[in-house]
């Protein structure tokens, strides 16, 4: 029997419907529920001239993008915990119910700092959703069809960031921005129901005793993610690194992880507790995952400003560029059971992450200044690799763990991707500005050089810089997946163990 086959069990799941048709109707709702979650990047970010002309607040924008992502990162292991101690349905209800509320808010907003406060809001249901729907993904299907509802989840994020900026700009167009957060109201409301009326959670065996929450431990991982995670967006951007209030975040942040650690370890049912660590797989994944999020920082924020500023395309050819990886993604997800259930779950992963390093390794290799088919390509091939990887650990790290356990793993992956985009940003973004630098002999930056090229002050030296920097920047990134590669073969078991509930 080969390694696949030991690892593939038919692990049928105590929560697993009988009945297809509702089950159906909850796999709709789900992918409505991702849907409002992926769609929410996208389709504001192509708003933003408006709402600043509207609302002011130019100096303070970017917080709209990070206020979220920061309230999304931070709120995941508290939903991850609470829906292990009182069962999905409820958690993702009142998850979406704050995201929907967050979205009312955020279309009454009357100025800047409302509107950045009430998208904290709407992150904070986010992270329920993001959390939540992953985990429902693989109570409801045993292990041998969990690709099935995974793929669909996959596809509605590729369509989210195809059809998100069009979106946006024919709402902002013919009607007002404000509608980019209201048209979230009928979708929510038509997967709440859906959810509501055909979710149904088997009754389970806890204890007598009334469940405890870890509320001082929840709190303490909001203050110390929220700190980190700030001292890491606005490092470099908003204050230089070695700033004081840099260096202020940074330490508060540090002593911060001490006081979560102290809360976590005496907390009877701590929200972050501490099998997340002690267990290979689940560590290695999270260490592997957490450098997917740092990779994919160099295409997702640097790879438009190349093809723009370096390719000379238009911006709409730019974004075509970088989405082409949203097509080969999902599909390679979906025929990746196909490998998994040959070679197993980690040496799939390892194919998928050891293709992918080799094709970011190739991009600074391509001719100055190229064609667009060129990185169109590698891009291509990037989203097929890291389908191979990303999907099979999602499927394996969950199969470890039993119905009890699986939402506060669900949640731990999320939260270090999101986390190592975080870190990823601010890293390549000094490497980027670095370059610059050293290239053009003084203190540059990547948007003070993009803008001096969008307005016809650029020169043939500042494309050579941004190539440079780019190119820099994949490097890194082809480091992060060797990393991730290394993380795999050194601390994930060889066959993960799968446990039949």
């Amino acid at each position: 029997m080969g390694q696949g086959d030991t690892e593939i069990q038919p692990a049928a799941t105590a929560g697993d419907p009988k009945d297809s048709r509702r089950r159906g109707a909850v796999v709709a709702a789900l992918m409505l529920a991702m849907a409002l979650a992926a769609l929410d990047s996208t389709i504001v970010s192509t708003a933003v001239p408006q709402i600043v002309g509207d609302l002011g607040g130019f100096s303070v924008f970017s917080w709209l993008f990070s206020g979220y992502l920061l309230a999304v990162t931070v709120s995941l292991p508290v939903y991850g915990k609470l829906s292990d101690t009182f069962g999905r349905k409820p958690v993702l209800i009142a998850g979406a119910a704050l995201f929907l509320l967050g979205s009312l808010l955020c279309a009454v907003a009357w100025n800047m700092g409302s509107l950045i406060a009430f998208r904290i809001v709407q992150g904070l249901g986010g992270g329920a959703l993001q959390g939540t729907v992953q985990t429902l993904a693989a109570d409801l299907y045993p292990l041998k069809e969990r690709p099935k509802i995974q793929s669909k989840l996959s596809t509605v994020w590729a369509v989210s960031a195809v059809a998100g900026p069009g979106v946006g700009g024919l709402l902002v167009a013919y009607a007002d921005w404000r509608w980019i957060f209201l048209v979230n109201l009928p979708v929510g409301a038509l997967a709440l129901w859906l959810i509501a009326r055909h979710l149904h959670e088997p009754k389970r065996d806890f204890p007598a005793r009334r469940p405890r929450v870890d509320w001082a431990g929840a709190l303490a991982v909001f203050a110390c993610g929220g700190v980190l995670l700030t001292a890491l967006v606005q490092g470099g951007v908003a204050w230089p690194w070695l700033s004081a209030p840099s260096l202020a975040l940074f330490g508060t942040g540090l002593a911060l992880v001490a006081v979560v650690v102290l809360v976590e370890r005496r907390a009877a049912e701590p929200i972050i507790p501490g099998w997340v660590w002690r267990r290979r797989t689940i560590a290695a994944v999270n260490l592997a995952l957490g450098a997917l999020g740092l990779l994919m920082v160099a295409p997702t924020v640097f790879l438009p400003t190349y093809a723009q500023s370096v390719l000379g395309l238009a911006p709409v050819a730019a974004g075509f560029v970088l989405t082409i990886w949203t097509l080969s993604w999902p599909v390679s997800a979906a025929l990746s059971q196909h490998v998994y259930r040959r070679i197993g779950f980690r040496n799939t992963a390892m194919l998928g992450m050891g293709a992918a390093a080799l094709i970011l390794f190739a991009f600074p290799f391509l001719p100055y200044p190229g064609r667009a088919w060129q990185p169109t390509l590698l891009m291509l091939l990037l989203g097929a690799a890291l389908g191979l990887f990303q999907l099979p650990l999602i499927i394996g790290v969950q199969s470890t763990v039993v119905w009890s356990e699986r939402g506060t793993t669900t949640a731990s992956v999320l939260f270090c991707r999101q986390t190592g985009q975080t870190i990823g940003a601010a890293l390549f973004g000094a490497v980027a500005n670095g370059v610059l630098s050293a290239r053009l002999g003084g203190a540059s930056d990547l948007d003070s050089v993009t803008r001096a090229l969008d307005s016809g002050a650029g020169s043939e030296p500042l494309r050579r810089a941004i190539a440079d920097a780019v190119h820099a920047v994949y490097l890194g990134a082809a480091g992060a997946a060797a990393l991730a590669f290394v993380v795999l073969l050194v601390l994930a078991p060889r066959k993960f163990p799968v446990i039949t509930e």
